[in-house]
């Protein structure tokens, strides 16, 4: 099966998350265990392959997770026809489920901006001030979880007023800092010298005691506040980001200048946005045209 190898080539050749090898080992073995279950048939059996996808659909399992275990499936494949490890690729004849395009959820931007400018609602110690560094940083940056936990404080050009962050499969881009964000952070730097943590990390966001920041972390914050400002289920970091995108097209922002911000690869990752644009219009349209 040379899993190890499969694994090592996404990791140091392919260059993929932590997050997308954790994906992608999950799915690998979920398919396996699958394969053992039907009395150990050949893994490269496109009739198993197909009842595997199949009992994932009866299980109700999110069409989207379904198209990423496919996607996995492919990857691993196309890796062991490449080395000659195997002579077909069983997944040629694979078709993944087609999706709905589901439009980003966001929230107000004036909402956010209220949750920052209030006083009253973070505390004034270490945490307090992390929390809303937290906040306005996905917010102002756009940045996804994985590059806020990999942030350093080196990352930090005062110079150039910028931020360089680490993106999918190591590419790095640069976003500017807005002024109320610069004086975050170091309000923020300085409260974090003043802890003498045990544990001096790197990172720029940790937790009270100084070390790594981790996901839940980031979610349970994100979560917390989010919460004074809508009561709508989903509150993740990444609804942060794409409120961060669509406050910029509705402002007037290039979307290209967009796309190299939010670190996407292809344009049409970006173009989703538009669509809540496209909404907003239609809202503005039906309150102030006389016909509408």
């Amino acid at each position: 099966m040379h899993l190890d190898l499969f694994y090592n080539y996404i990791r140091y050749e392919k260059r993929f998350s932590v997050n997308t090898l954790t994906a992608y080992k999950t799915d690998l073995l979920q398919y396996f265990c699958y394969v053992e279950a039907n009395g150990n048939a050949s893994f490269t059996d496109v009739f198993l392959i197909r009842s595997w996808i199949v009992q994932l659909m009866d299980q109700k399992i999110d069409p989207c997770s379904v198209k990423r275990k496919i996607t996995s499936l492919k990857t691993y494949f196309k890796f062991l026809v490449r080395e000659d490890l195997v002579s077909e690729n069983p997944m040629s004849k694979i078709q993944s489920p087609k999706l709905g395009k589901k439009l980003p959820v966001i929230i107000r931007e004036e909402n956010v901006s209220i949750l920052l400018n209030n006083q009253d609602i973070f505390e004034k110690n270490f945490a307090g001030i992390r929390d809303k560094l937290v906040i306005e940083i996905i917010f102002g940056t756009g940045l996804r979880l994985a590059e806020l936990l990999s942030l350093k404080e080196t990352d930090i050009n005062w110079y150039e007023n910028t931020i360089k962050i680490l993106g999918k499969r190591s590419k790095e881009r640069i976003v500017p800092l807005n002024r109320e964000l610069q004086l975050l952070i170091k309000q923020y730097l300085v409260v974090k010298k003043c802890e003498i943590f045990d544990n001096n990390s790197l990172k720029l966001i940790v937790t009270h005691t100084g070390s790594d920041a981790y996901p839940k972390l980031i979610y349970r914050i994100v979560q917390k506040y989010l919460s004074y400002i809508t009561t709508q289920n989903k509150k993740s970091p990444h609804i942060l980001r794409h409120t961060f995108a669509t406050s910029l097209l509705n402002n007037g922002a290039d979307l290209n200048a967009i796309k190299e911000l939010l670190g996407h690869a292809n344009l049409s990752a970006t173009q989703i946005y538009t669509h809540n644009s496209v909404e907003k219009l239609k809202l503005i349209y039906k309150q102030a045209h006389p016909k509408a």
